[in-house]
């Protein structure tokens, strides 16, 4: 197991206790992400929130509220947190049309395969390292670009 995975945290919302234990019984056995389940959408709203988040599964049927307003909601919240939808066949058209509005990473079809769902997750999971360090480095670029305004600043006051 890649150390990186002990770091990461992935939330699966789903209203059907049987997927949310399938999917948290493989991911523990074959892996070291931190799995948060959830079957209430308010719930698990609730923890992404204040909680640690890398990445987000959401069923797109559910009766408190679909998954792409759910996934929409995340992103309203963490926008750099990559979400994934799990869709049944007859939802996919619905799923892939909402991958652009509401800028999902991926979408899942039930039932799924154990090692594509471990490659869509691992790279999702890459994106939001890979933003994140991203981001980190435009702060730093700001930082010293502030710093070297700010230096101009006091050359040009004490020779002006």
């Amino acid at each position: 197991m890649e150390s990186s995975e002990q770091e990461s945290t992935i939330v699966l919302v789903d209203d059907e206790d049987m997927v949310l234990t399938s999917l948290n019984s493989f991911l523990t056995l074959e892996t070291d992400y931190d799995v948060k389940t959830f079957v209430s959408v308010k719930e698990a709203l609730e923890y992404i929130k204040t909680g640690r988040v890398d990445l987000v599964v959401s069923d797109y049927l559910m009766p408190e509220m679909d998954g792409i307003s759910f996934l929409a909601k995340v992103r309203e919240i963490k926008p750099e947190v990559p979400r994934i939808i799990l869709t049944g066949y007859a939802d996919k058209e619905n799923a892939i049309k909402a991958i652009n509005n509401v800028g999902l990473f991926q979408y899942i079809e039930k039932p799924w395969d154990n090692d594509d769902l471990l490659i869509i997750l691992r790279n999702g999971l890459e994106k939001q390292k890979l933003m994140t360090r991203l981001n980190e480095k435009i702060k730093e670029i700001n930082n010293a670009y502030k710093e070297l305004q700010d230096l101009q600043n006091e050359i040009v006051k004490t020779f002006v």
